[in-house]
C-alpha cells in the first residue's frame, strides 16, 4: 500500500520552492518562515522509517515555521529601540 501524499517528501521539498517563489514575488517575510518550515519538514520526512500522523506532522511543519519565521525577524529586524524615521513625502 502506497503512503499518503503528505507523506511523500519531495511535495514538501516542491511546496517549500513554490512558497520561496513566492516570498520573492510578494516580499516581506512572510512567505519565506512558510518555505523553511515546509523545506525542513520535508528533510524530516525523508528519514527513512518516519510515518507520523497528518495532524502530528502538521503540528511539526507550523512549529518549524514558526520558529524560522521568529529567527528571521531577529536577524533582520532593526536594533532595539531604533525607529524607522521619513524625512520627506513622496508627494514633494
Amino acid at each position: 500500500m502506497a503512503d499518503p501524499f503528505w507523506l511523500t517528501w519531495w511535495l514538501w521539498l516542491a511546496g517549500a520552492l513554490a512558497l520561496g517563489i513566492l516570498e520573492i514575488v510578494l516580499p516581506g517575510f512572510i512567505f519565506l518562515g512558510f518555505a523553511i518550515g515546509a523545506g525542513l519538514t520535508g528533510i524530516l520526512l525523508a528519514i527513512p522509517g518516519i510515518a507520523p500522523s497528518l495532524p502530528i506532522l502538521l503540528m511539526i511543519f507550523a512549529t518549524l515555521s514558526l520558529i524560522a519565521w521568529l529567527i528571521l525577524r531577529r536577524v533582520f529586524a532593526l536594533p532595539h529601540g531604533q525607529v524607522k524615521k521619513f524625512r520627506h513625502d513622496i508627494n514633494d
